[in-house]
């Protein structure tokens, strides 16, 4: 008996550019679901120093069923890098206040229907920066965390102490940038975006001048969107505590983690950002659309206690 197989269609991205309120334009990927985006619109966040088509299969992914899905970089990154990246002055903030804000702002004028968000993470955790935040319906956030230091894991804490918190400044204030890529240490970063990962402490609204620390806060609080929050237990990165911390911003929404292992995947490492390679699709990537589709946690045994 012959037997058909049946693919998903292949869907085509089309080139988009954001504008930011601020003027700064951003350039991203825009993929339409063949049956009209049934199922809502998806934003992708990245993670920081990482181009947006690291995560272009998994859109494609979502695509083919029924999302629309937005991938961007943030100013300073691949698409929207500017010709001269010494001296423009972008910092990590304004990926959240300006850059997130003006995606949420034009998935939503686009269309109608839920509006979830993928946060990678720094990306996880940019969503609260941003004014626009309560028209999000639905977040998933993995490894969602803004580098403190003590939330490393402890067992590779002091390197990446040494790493980010000493090479990384150095080599800013030498070259008025972070020269990621020729060190193959993700991408080149703005100055700005760079010292605020060295010298974040354990409260990220320090960061901000006094005067604006309170509105922070409350910005990050007012956000109301579900949030399932992964975490993976050898992520050195989005420790359990990283996951945590960034949760207790997000003090307005109901809020669950989970804490995933490699051997739920039958792998022997994931890390920081193994979810999103495309060996994932046949696993992670199809758990993860019970929450963005439907609300429903695919992890009930794996909640951890915020």
């Amino acid at each position: 008996m012959n037997q058909t197989t049946h693919h998903p269609p292949i869907m085509e991205s089309q080139a988009v550019e954001i504008v930011c309120r601020d003027g700064v334009r951003l350039g991203g990927r825009l993929w339409c679901a063949p049956d009209g985006g049934g199922h809502g619109s998806v934003i992708v966040n990245p993670a920081t120093g990482v181009l947006s088509r690291y995560y272009h299969r998994y859109a494609l992914f979502l695509t083919a069923r029924g999302f629309d899905v937005l991938t961007y970089d943030y100013r300073g990154i691949g698409l929207s890098r500017p010709a001269r990246l010494k001296g423009c002055g972008y910092r990590w903030r304004d990926w959240g206040e300006r850059d997130f804000d003006a995606a949420l702002r034009y998935m939503r004028q686009r269309r109608d229907g839920p509006l979830a968000v993928v946060g990678h993470s720094i990306g996880g955790f940019l969503p609260g920066l941003a004014e626009s935040a309560p028209l999000i319906d639905r977040m998933l956030t993995v490894g969602a965390q803004y580098a403190w230091w003590g939330d490393y894991v402890a067992r590779h804490r002091l390197g990446l102490i040494l790493k980010w918190h000493v090479a990384m400044p150095a080599l800013t204030a030498l070259c008025g940038y972070f020269p990621g890529r020729r060190l193959g240490w993700l991408e080149d970063l703005p100055a700005g975006v760079a010292n605020e990962w060295s010298f974040r402490g354990p409260r990220f609204e320090r960061s901000h001048p006094r005067a604006e620390r309170q509105r922070a806060v409350a910005r990050m609080a007012s956000v109301t969107a579900p949030i399932l929050a992964i975490s993976v237990a050898d992520d050195e990165f989005g420790t359990v505590s990283a996951v945590r911390r960034t949760l207790g911003y997000y003090a307005g929404a109901e809020r669950n983690a989970v804490l995933l292992k490699p051997e739920d995947y039958g792998r022997d490492a994931i890390g920081h950002f193994d979810l999103f390679h495309d060996s994932h699709a046949s696993g992670f990537w199809l758990d993860t659309l019970l929450w963005l589709r439907d609300g429903r946690n695919p992890w009930p045994g794996r909640i951890i206690n915020r």
